[in-house]
């Protein structure tokens, strides 16, 4: 019979499971009444109860099992029903676990164990449960072991916490910096597949928003072929049906999805180290961050034998986080990597374009020196001193052309890799101090000492001699060119394993932020005062080239106001060299041509700006990288003015998009850096703002925005921005933005200011020849006449030739203000009969039809260029056609012309229309040679004067270009 106060004695206390204890009839349980219960299970069974440690008790041969409240939570569903209760049916899942340990126990030994690995069922369901537990035997009143004392605590969410910030980390180590999108979720998948107790399966999209597609990029855990693992998914609302996940509507709404009937829906997936297969999956968006449409997409199987908790959907979220930030960091590398490659072909393309034209310049220049030469070397019919006087004016500028053509063509075959050179063994003293002696008078002329300091060397040199001697002239041209008082001085000494040349002078010198950009091919130092403006800006650079090719290396130091010096230093031996160009045999020109050819040059700028020195106080204009930022808030303008000064930039910090614009039209800076979010004036306010005034179109413009995201991205850009930079953002990339829009508005520049200069020289060279040409044709002697008309022609088309530079060039309405009107048929007729060897060698008919005397208000040299374009264009893509035919004609409107030049060649690819203007642009299939810029400039000269240019195109039927510019009608008299 049950004593009350038995029961109240030994069960007190121990709160919930106290009650439930003393509630119990203990009589139907293997452990019998409390009454009998011996006095070692009770003083355990009081320990347990007043315990806040959660504990158990195992008991009696059944092991009938006690608890406290503290314990009552492990066991899950087991819970309240297992008490009292023998442990063997009620642990039946994890039984071959526990055994081993109560056997042992039973034997009188106790345990620990450490993150123990259970998989008990107690949610209705097998789980992965971790627990740090010791086993101890209670000794009973015999001495033997009559049950097991057990103190336990379940650290199972900090075992799999753990698990899962590990893979956190690996994942953040694994994906930064890879160098595409695509390669950033390969690695996120490698280190999940190393995870797949959180991770049994996993597929990673990537979204194509031009094509409005989702595609698989990388899997875990599923074979490529698996039909849960589709390819290509469609974006677009109503088109990604039949496929076993929502992708496309998370990607479009940015809201994670719960799914359930895994196994409904893509079959029996991994369960990873889990024999189950997962009844639940996660799908969530990857870098959406507010965007209209997300980066990606990321499928993950939910654990069989874990519980999608908050802490679980938490793990994911940031997996997918992580996964968003490594696909934006190498997108954003990706734009950096075609920024620095768009550079490097613009650089050589430059260089190909300008060495094209050179070669194209060596032609007419031969027809000119020829008859010059004779005339001048006629002693049958000696010309009068007046004409004498101008063939030799005549004579010297061609001399002086040539030079510059030389110089063009040497960088260009030095870019290229094709700079032929012979090594021989030379006494480079004699050779230094002959050359550096040629400029010896000039420097008298202009009030310069010259000093030569080259003593004996112990032995010779190797060294190409005609790349040396152009080293030692461009030097030697350059200290000239911009020393006005004092001296030039050039050493050369014996270092021992190296020979050293230096050349001083007491010139304007060069500022010091301009130092780094001195050996830039095409840079010149702005504002920097010398005898001539004129210049290509390649010498030096072209200096640093032919002294790479010996091995050695150029450097330079200077002071504004107190001159430079060069440095040039040559390694001695030959085991540095090429072996095989070691006395290889190569024709040369006299050293004494070439060192004539360069003072020649001088002698002119000092003809030219003998009265030119800079006046007192005058200094270069400093090129600086100068930033204007604009920034509504104060701690984030300070913060980007601070990592912009630490680069090395000049910054003028505003707080609002109006005072950006008022100070960038007072002095436009390098690049004017953005918010875009601001009061009154905005970023794409201040943008349209920038792009519409002529002053400042050409500041570049580059956007901080919060919003990410590849739409947001192409907003900026689409409205004129340079660049577009998300924040946050590192001082890194910061500066790697603004270094990278200076460096191409830098390019971009020079490169239209050289072509304009080059233009600009030539022209000059040429206008003597064209009036020689005019004054022999004059003569009475058919010979001369002849020979006139030939100059004459020859003069044209080298005159078209520079305005192709130039068109390159255009920059505004400055060029379109010029006016005038151009005969259209004049000009068709230069240019039919300037293709005729190539339109002979295609066997094409190029036909002039329906050309009435229609002007335009184009200069000549322009229209040529459109017209010598559009026409060599058609005819080089027809070779090899069953119908080769280009028809040239025009058509009035009003006061328009159209202006249309149709072929039967093999048409172009709608793929490529919408790039044919582009500079440099050739289409992937093109087989014709040329370097791009040929429509580009076309449609440049076309808009500059008020035109438009458009084309349209079958592929394998031909193409039609059609120019509209105004026009004016001959009768007129326009």
């Amino acid at each position: 019979m049950k004593d009350p106060g038995a029961v109240a004695d030994v069960l007190s206390g121990g709160g919930m499971m106290g009650a439930r204890m003393r509630a119990l009839d203990w009589s139907s349980t293997p452990v019998g009444p409390v009454e009998s219960w011996p006095q070692s299970l009770r003083t355990s069974v009081s320990i347990l109860l007043n315990s806040r440690f959660p504990m158990m008790i195992h008991w009696g041969p059944e092991l009938t099992q006690f608890y406290n409240d503290a314990y009552a939570p492990s066991l899950g569903s087991k819970h309240p029903g297992a008490l009292g209760q023998a442990a063997h049916p009620w642990w039946a899942e994890i039984w071959d676990v526990l055994e081993p340990m109560f056997e042992r126990v039973l034997a009188g030994e106790a345990t620990w164990y450490e993150n123990q690995l259970f998989l008990p069922n107690r949610k209705g369901f097998i789980e992965e449960a971790y627990f740090t537990l010791s086993h101890s035997p209670i000794r009973d009143e015999t001495g033997g072991v009559g049950g097991i004392f057990l103190a336990v605590t379940e650290t199972t969410g900090q075992v799999v916490g753990e698990r899962r910030l590990r893979a956190l980390k690996e994942l953040s180590e694994a994906t930064s910096g890879q160098p595409t999108a695509e390669a950033a979720c390969r690695e996120a998948a490698r280190v999940l597949e190393g995870h797949r107790h959180d991770v049994p399966f996993a597929l990673l999209y990537l979204t194509d928003t031009r094509e409005g597609l989702l595609r698989r990029v990388a899997t875990v855990g599923l074979e490529d072929t698996s039909p849960a693992a589709p390819e290509r998914v469609s974006s677009r609302e109503g088109e990604d049906t039949g496929v076993p996940w929502p992708l496309g509507a998370v990607a479009r709404t940015g809201e994670a999805h719960t799914l359930t009937d895994v196994p409904a829906r893509a079959g029996p997936l991994s369960g990873g180290p889990w024999p189950e297969a997962p009844h639940t999956a996660r799908v969530l968006p990857v870098g959406k961050e507010g965007e209209e449409t997300a980066a990606g997409v990321l499928v993950v199987g939910i654990s069989p034998r874990r519980a999608l908790d908050a802490e679980y959907q938490n793990f994911l979220t940031l997996v997918a986080a992580q996964v968003g930030t490594a696909i934006a960091s190498a997108r954003r590398a990706e734009e950096e990597r075609r920024r620095a490659e768009a550079l490097a072909e613009l650089d050589r393309a430059k260089t190909d374009f300008f060495t094209s034209i050179s070669h194209e310049l060596r032609t007419p220049l031969t027809l000119m020196l020829g008859p010059l030469e004779d005339a001048l070397g006629d002693t049958a019919d000696v010309l009068p001193d007046t004409q004498r006087e101008r063939v030799e004016t005549a004579h010297r500028g061609a001399q002086r052309l040539l030079k510059l053509i030389n110089a063009l063509l040497d960088f260009g075959r030095l870019s290229a890799g094709r700079m032929h050179t012979s090594f021989e063994l030379t006494d480079l003293s004699a050779l230094t101090a002959g050359l550096a002696s040629s400029f010896e008078a000039l420097m008298k002329r202009a009030g310069l000492r010259l000093v030569v300091d080259c003593p004996s060397l112990p032995e010779a040199v190797w060294v190409d001699r005609e790349a040396w001697e152009k080293i030692v002239l461009n030097l030697m041209s350059n200290a000239f060119k911009f020393t006005f008082t004092g001296e030039v001085r050039v050493s050369l000494r014996w270092l021992g394993g190296t020979v050293e040349l230096v050349v001083v002078d007491t010139g304007t010198g060069i500022p010091e932020e301009e130092l780094p950009r001195v050996f830039e091919r095409f840079h010149r130092v702005s504002g920097a005062p010398g005898r001539s403006i004129e210049g290509s800006g390649i010498g030096l650079a072209l200096v640093e080239e032919l002294v790479k090719l010996h091995g050695g290396s150029v450097r330079v130091e200077s002071a504004v106001g107190q001159g430079s010096t060069f440095f040039v230093s040559l390694p001695t031996g030959n085991a540095h060299l090429s072996q095989e160009r070691l006395g290889a045999a190569r024709t040369k020109d006299p050293t004494a041509v070439r060192a004539a050819a360069f003072v020649e040059e001088a002698e002119g700028w000092l003809d030219a700006g003998s009265d030119s020195t800079p006046r007192a106080g005058t200094r270069p204009t400093p090129m600086s990288g100068r930033v204007l930022l604009a920034e509504d808030n104060a701690d984030m303008r300070n913060h980007v003015r601070r990592l912009l000064e630490e680069g090395g930039y000049t910054v003028e910090a505003v707080a609002d998009g109006r005072a950006a614009l008022e100070a960038t039209r007072a002095r436009p800076p390098d690049v004017v850096l953005s918010d875009v979010m601001m009061p009154g004036l905005d970023g794409f306010g201040l943008l349209r703002e920038l792009k519409a005034d002529a002053r400042t179109a050409g500041v570049p413009v580059i956007l901080l925005s919060a919003r990410a995201g590849e739409e947001a991205t192409v907003e900026g850009l689409g409205a004129g921005a340079s660049d577009y930079l998300v924040k946050p953002f590192s001082a890194r990339e910061l500066l790697a933005r603004v270094e990278g829009t200076v460096k191409t508005a830098r390019a971009r520049a020079d490169l239209d200011a050289f072509a304009g200069r080059i233009a600009h020289d030539l022209r000059n060279l040429l206008s003597p020849l064209s009036m020689i040409g005019a004054q022999v044709r004059a003569t009475s002697d058919e010979r001369a006449k002849r020979a006139g008309e030939r100059l004459e022609r020859v003069t044209r088309r080298a005159y078209n030739l520079l305005d192709g530079m130039l068109a390159f060039s255009l920059a505004g309405g400055a060029v379109a203000s010029s006016g005038g009107a151009t005969s259209v048929t004049a000009v068709a007729a230069d240019v039919v009969e300037d293709l005729s060897g190539l339109r002979e060698q295609i066997q094409a008919d190029l036909d002039i039809i329906g050309v009435d005397d229609v002007k335009v208000a184009l200069p000549r040299g322009l229209l040529y260029v459109v017209l010598l374009n559009l026409v060599s264009n058609a005819l080089k893509f027809m070779e090899g056609r069953p119908v080769r035919r280009v028809e040239v004609s025009t058509q009035r409107s009003g006061d328009q012309c159209a202006l249309v030049v149709k072929d039967t060649g093999p048409g172009i690819a709608p793929g490529a229309l919408r790039h044919i203007f582009e500079p440099f642009y050739r289409a992937p299939e093109a087989k014709a040679s040329g370097h791009g810029i040929g429509l580009a400039t076309v449609q440049r000269i076309v808009k500059v004067y008020g035109g438009e240019v458009s084309v349209t195109s079958v592929v394998d039927q031909g193409s039609t270009f059609t120019v509209r510019l105004p026009c004016r009608a001959a009768r007129l008299g326009a």
